[in-house]
C-alpha cells in the first residue's frame, strides 16, 4: 500500500489522540489540525467527533470545517470517513432535547434518540454488514465498540452500503459506505483488531485514489 497523509480535523471535539494512533498504526502519515490548507493538501480526511450534535456542528462552522468538508465530498473521489458524532454529522438533520439543528447534509437522513431503555448504548456490539462491502473486508469478528445515545434509525430515500446494529429493541445505522465516504456510529480506533482492519481498508481505498491520481 503506498503510503498515505491523513488530515484528522480538529474543532474542539473528538478522539484525536486515540484517532491518530490507529491510524498510525494502520500505516498513515497523520497531520491533526484545522487548518484547511494543510488538510486540503491531505490524500484523506477523517472527521472525529464526541459530544452532542450542534455543538460539534457549531465547532465545524468556527473553524469553516463544514465548508471543507461540503468541498472535499462535492469533489466526488475524495476519501472521507466520519466517526461517531463525526458519522452524524454527516447527516441531514440532528434532534437533541427537542432543537432540531441542520447538519451537513452528505447523506440523507436525521440523528435522533434510540428508543432503547437501556441508554446509552455502551460497550461491544455486533455489527450487521451489507454484503460485498469493502468497509467490513476482512473483519471476521463484526464486534466494535460504542458509545451513544442517538443515531439514524432509517434511510430517508434509498441507500446502498448501509450496516446495521441492533439494541435492545431498538436498530440504528451502524455504518454508512457511500463511495469514497466512509462513516461510523462505532470508533474504530477503539475496536481492537476488527477496528485495526477497518482501517485499513480505508487507507488501501486511500492509496488507491492516490495512485490513481498520480501522488
Amino acid at each position: 500500500m503506498t503510503a498515505v497523509r491523513i488530515g484528522v480535523l480538529d474543532y474542539g471535539s473528538g478522539n484525536l489522540l486515540s484517532v491518530r494512533h490507529a491510524l498510525e498504526a494502520a500505516g498513515a502519515q497523520v497531520v491533526v489540525t484545522a487548518d484547511r490548507a494543510r488538510l486540503e493538501g491531505c490524500d484523506g480526511l477523517v472527521v472525529p467527533g464526541v459530544g452532542a450534535f450542534a455543538a460539534c456542528m457549531a465547532g465545524l462552522r468556527a473553524v469553516g470545517g463544514d465548508v471543507l468538508i461540503r468541498a472535499w465530498r462535492e469533489a466526488g473521489d475524495r476519501p472521507l470517513l466520519g466517526i461517531c458524532v463525526g458519522h452524524q454529522v454527516m447527516f441531514a438533520r440532528g434532534v437533541e432535547h427537542g432543537v432540531d439543528t441542520p447538519g451537513l447534509g452528505v447523506l440523507p437522513g436525521v440523528v435522533e434518540r434510540l428508543r432503547s431503555a437501556r441508554l446509552p448504548h455502551m460497550g461491544w456490539n455486533v455489527v450487521a454488514a451489507p454484503a460485498g462491502s469493502r468497509m467490513f473486508d476482512g473483519v471476521t469478528d463484526e464486534r466494535f465498540y460504542f458509545v451513544h445515545s442517538y443515531g439514524v434509525h432509517a434511510p430517508d430515500g434509498p441507500w446502498d452500503g448501509v450496516a446495521w446494529c441492533d439494541h435492545g429493541e431498538d436498530r440504528f445505522v451502524a455504518a454508512v459506505e457511500a463511495g469514497p465516504a466512509w462513516t461510523t456510529q462505532f470508533h474504530p480506533e477503539k475496536s481492537g483488531a476488527a477496528g485495526a482492519r477497518l482501517l485499513r481498508n480505508w487507507l488501501a481505498l486511500v492509496s488507491r485514489g492516490k495512485d490513481a491520481h498520480g501522488g
